[in-house]
């Protein structure tokens, strides 16, 4: 799969993957219809001010991995106020991001082109599924409805293109039905462009345009063309703005579009760029341990190896006095880092154990692929070089299983540099 895909597939949420990955497991997670069906009809509702605030400290909650009350707090936002649209798609994301974790999707690894064309997922819990679909349908009802009554309002175009770009989301990346969630993804797209276009102040809109509009700045020209006779851009600089402007702008979206400027710097090699967010997400959110995974990975990319070595031990300490479930395969993911920065600094012993420790814990070929290709280095530091060959051609095939074009190239390299 073209790595744009990928990330258009994510919609405007991709760095929600990151920011609810450590939940409950989904037999203990609340999932139900949304809060307005039992809504006492007999008592007035909350004032819109009180949603608004309910929203929020869901969003806190959530952005700091505190999963449950994330999702009963927005529908208590729903509760509320039946009326607006928002806390139902938030809920719905909620639900979505409980999905991906069961798939174990926590980090930027997993929106960087490694391997997902042939990834087999689970099947979805069908409580779940029931959960998500019952809050977008009501998402897209009531902001169908504000945008039928008020269609000259940006925010009811912005209401009503949230939740399509959820809907979106949902589709692309659970059922796997990419062409099935292009309707809802041009959906998305047009709202929060007219909401922009009827004021320009609301900067949160732009992160669906300039996400989008990103993505396919990635596209080979043929697909390009074809995305702007339906209707997209594709200017990336433009689109990188966008996003950015979406990073300043308070409100519900502003900690998303951060997380999504972690993800597009890392592709950018813009790493100072990246490490800023994270030190600014790590202030805001001080319980969400996977930033510091991500600064760590962040530090790998950019080749600052001792400063990755302290980011993820840090994070590790964190890990361990987590008393929160962890995601499938998550502490793969810290060993495996750590072993690569381990490696990096040629502390060889320590990185072979880390990396041992990662390959036992890892869910996904390419992981285990590009932990083979560590052991492979290790290995002919080591002198041992029959034994490194056998971890490169195991990093090969791993690594081929999930269409990890870089893992591949990067054995080649090694290959092509002992002459083998």
């Amino acid at each position: 799969m073209h790595d744009g895909t990928a990330t258009l597939i994510t919609s405007v949420t991709v760095g929600a993957a990151i920011i609810f990955a450590a939940r409950v497991p989904a037999q203990e997670a609340h999932v139900g219809v949304p809060a307005a069906a039992a809504h006492d009809a007999g008592q007035p509702p909350e004032p819109p001010a009180l949603g608004a605030a309910l929203r929020a400290r869901g969003l806190q909650y959530g952005y700091n991995l505190d999963y449950p009350e994330a999702l009963n707090t927005f529908d208590q936002a729903i509760a509320a106020d039946p009326a607006d649209p928002a806390a139902c798609w938030l809920a719905a994301a909620t639900v979505w991001i409980t999905v991906l974790f069961q798939q174990g999707s926590i980090t930027v690894d997993d929106y960087l082109g490694q391997a997902r064309a042939r990834f087999v997922r689970p099947p979805v819990d069908p409580a779940l599924d029931a959960s998500f679909r019952a809050y977008i349908h009501r998402a897209l009802v009531l902001g169908g409805e504000r945008l039928r009554d008020h269609p000259a309002d940006a925010d009811a175009h912005f209401q009503a293109g949230a939740g399509f770009g959820f809907l979106a989301s949902y589709t692309a990346t659970v059922e796997g039905r990419l062409l099935g969630s292009f309707g809802a993804a041009r959906r998305a797209y047009h709202e929060h462009a007219r909401a922009l276009a009827l004021a320009p102040a609301r900067k949160d809109a732009g992160l669906t345009v300039g996400l989008y509009d990103y993505a396919l700045s990635g596209f080979p020209a043929p697909l390009r063309l074809l995305a702007h006779l339906a209707g997209f851009g594709g200017d990336r600089d433009r689109a990188i703005r966008l996003v950015e402007d979406a990073a300043s702008y308070p409100g519900d979206l502003q900690p998303d579009a951060l997380f999504t400027l972690i993800l597009i710097y890392n592709r950018e090699a813009r790493y100072d760029d990246a490490l800023r967010v994270i030190a600014d997400l790590q202030r805001r959110f001080p319980r969400n341990r996977l930033l510091w995974l991500e600064a760590g990975n962040t530090n790998l990319r950019a080749g600052r190896f001792a400063d990755a070595k302290a980011a993820l031990e840090d994070g590790l300490t964190r890990l361990a006095h987590d008393p929160r479930p962890h995601a499938p395969g998550e502490e793969g993911r810290w060993r495996y880092a750590h072993g690569a920065a381990l490696a990096r600094l040629r502390d060889v012993q320590p990185a072979e154990r880390e990396l041992r420790l990662a390959l036992a814990g890892a869910q996904r070929d390419w992981l285990k692929g590009r932990i083979h290709n560590e052991l492979g280095t290790l290995a002919d530091l080591s002198g041992d070089h029959e034994a490194a060959l056998d971890h490169y051609r195991a990093a090969d095939d791993l690594c081929a299983r999930d269409d990890d074009a870089e893992c591949r190239q990067e054995v080649k390299t090694r290959l092509g540099k002992a002459g083998r």
